[in-house]
């Protein structure tokens, strides 16, 4: 079991210590109730009140809740991200013995770094090259020609596509798919003809992708996730879409193809985007987003109808539905008082 002293992870993550330094920790836990020989934390502060109550042998709190500290603790100035760093040293899935698994198929072509594994029934194809450290587990293809970066993890039936590449660092959860052929297809004669997809998919380092998301090859360029992308389960993105650093996709969203989204950008649940535009940085798009056109400047973007009472949400409905009668009469009214139309707009856009 891996044991640290709290003067070891104060020490190890810049942090301030509180209180006894020797005390040990060989887990994390919530505050309530606690755990004894376990670190939690404090972030939020309508929990404040499960200090005193805690269980746990220390606790991580901000600077303004050090002084009501019950227990051993660290000081961090973002609590929940000292938290993050702190728990990856318990973290079991992060362990695992180098070594090619029963059933495993790699191609004498492959080229594989040391302190690699390749799990039970995985497939590495020609030409695929696996850095120093990585891990790729049960069940997962890594196609011909793709590159794996270091330390980058497979977790189980991940399917990576011909000369895909994929930095350093990196976590696929289950079912994930990349590089899939892009929807690209030409109407004929006699129906759909396939347009071939010859780029890939570039992702850099420091990126997590989650189950059964897939990203799709370029059709002649590359699909491209920079540095620090987090996305979320079940998402979409189309061929030669481009994701900007640190932005972060949560689960259902659907990107069409050729879009690129800026860094830093917080896109909620289920959104939808058309393709061919173009997303600011540090654009936040809340859940259920429809975005049809490009976004330009930075700032906080919605759409779609609140969750309310069935019987108030049929009524928004109705006046929605009513609204282009109700303007024709508007019309109708504005004509009778021989009002010009067009200025009543602008009074009412300067307003």
């Amino acid at each position: 079991m891996t044991t640290y002293s709290l003067a070891d992870l104060a020490a190890r993550f810049g942090l301030e210590l509180k209180g006894e330094g020797g005390t040990l920790i060989q887990g994390v836990c919530s505050l309530d109730p606690g755990k004894p020989g376990c670190i939690g934390f404090l972030s939020n502060p309508k929990f404040r009140a499960q200090l005193a109550g805690t269980r746990a042998a220390a606790v991580i709190v901000g600077p303004r809740d050090a002084a009501t500290l019950a227990t051993p603790g660290l000081v961090a100035k973002d609590p929940y991200l000292a938290y993050a760093r702190l728990a990856a040293l318990f973290d079991p899935d992060r362990e695992f013995a180098a070594g090619i698994q029963a059933g495993a198929q790699v191609s004498p072509q492959a080229k594989l770094g040391a302190g690699v594994h390749v799990g039970y029934n995985a497939v590495v194809e020609a030409g695929a090259e696996l850095g120093e450290g990585a891990y790729v587990g049960p069940g997962c293809l890594v196609g011909r020609d793709a590159v794996i970066g270091a330390g980058t993890r497979l977790v189980a039936q991940v399917h990576v596509g011909a000369r895909v590449r994929i930095g350093r660092r990196c976590t696929l959860q289950p079912g994930a798919v990349i590089g899939s052929r892009g929807f690209g297809n030409a109407r004929g004669p006699n129906g759909w003809e396939e347009v071939p997809q010859l780029g890939t998919v570039v992702i850099g380092d420091n990126v997590e992708i989650g189950s059964n998301t897939c990203i799709d090859r370029g059709a002649i360029e590359d699909t491209v996730i920079e540095d620090g992308v987090r996305l979320d389960n079940l998402i979409q993105i189309a061929h030669n879409c481009r994701i900007g650093q640190h932005t972060a996709i949560a689960a259902c969203t659907g990107i069409a193809g050729s879009t690129t989204v800026g860094a830093r950008c917080l896109i909620g649940g289920a959104v939808g985007m058309a393709g061919h535009i173009s997303i600011a940085d540090d654009v936040v798009i809340l859940g259920r987003g429809m975005v049809t056109n490009s976004i330009t400047e930075k700032g906080v973007y919605g759409s779609g109808l609140p969750l309310s009472d069935a019987r108030e949400w049929r009524k928004t409905v109705a006046r929605i539905r009513r609204l282009a009668r109700l303007e024709e009469r508007l019309r109708e009214v504005e004509r009778h008082l021989q009002l010009d139309p067009r200025e009543q707009d602008n009074e009412s856009s300067e307003s």
